[in-house]
């Protein structure tokens, strides 16, 4: 299954849109399902659903981290080639969205939104981008890190 669909199938799940991109590359990454799940758990729906920076852009900066980040505080092409890596993705990503901010691809007011989870049905996915920001979110990170 390609990366998209799977971040498509765990988003359906009930997984949050981070869950579904960071989980969606858990063998590449050496890590678990429910492991990738854990560390990926706070980031849905814009940071613990805060609705700022969206879950699935998260979780493919998280991927980007993990594969291509750098360890040394020191390093400083490291830090520029890491940054210009999430410069380059999200740019990719907003340019097909339209924002990577969660409140502004969603049209909510800051403060509009409660902590309890939306019921999932049909309405949902329909009336929400999140199942496209997760198949994007997961093509990008594909195609900037592992191509």
């Amino acid at each position: 299954m390609v990366k998209r669909e799977l971040a498509q199938k765990l988003f359906r799940e009930g997984y949050n849109c981070c869950q579904s991109v960071f989980g969606a590359f858990a063998d590449e990454l050496g890590l678990t399902k429910e492991k990738a799940m854990k560390i990926a758990s706070p980031f849905g729906a814009g940071f613990g659903k805060l609705r700022e920076v969206c879950g699935a852009v998260t979780g493919m900066c998280m991927v980007a981290g993990y594969m291509k980040g750098y360890t040394n505080p020191t390093d400083k092409e490291g830090k520029i080639a890491t940054y210009k890596l999430v410069q380059d993705m999200c740019n990719e990503f907003k340019k097909e969205q339209g924002s990577y901010i969660c409140r502004e691809m969603l049209k909510l007011k800051p403060g509009e939104d409660l902590p309890e989870p939306a019921v999932r049905d049909e309405n949902y996915y329909k009336s929400r981008p999140c199942l496209s920001a997760c198949a994007l979110a997961a093509n990008i990170a594909t195609k900037y890190i592992f191509k």
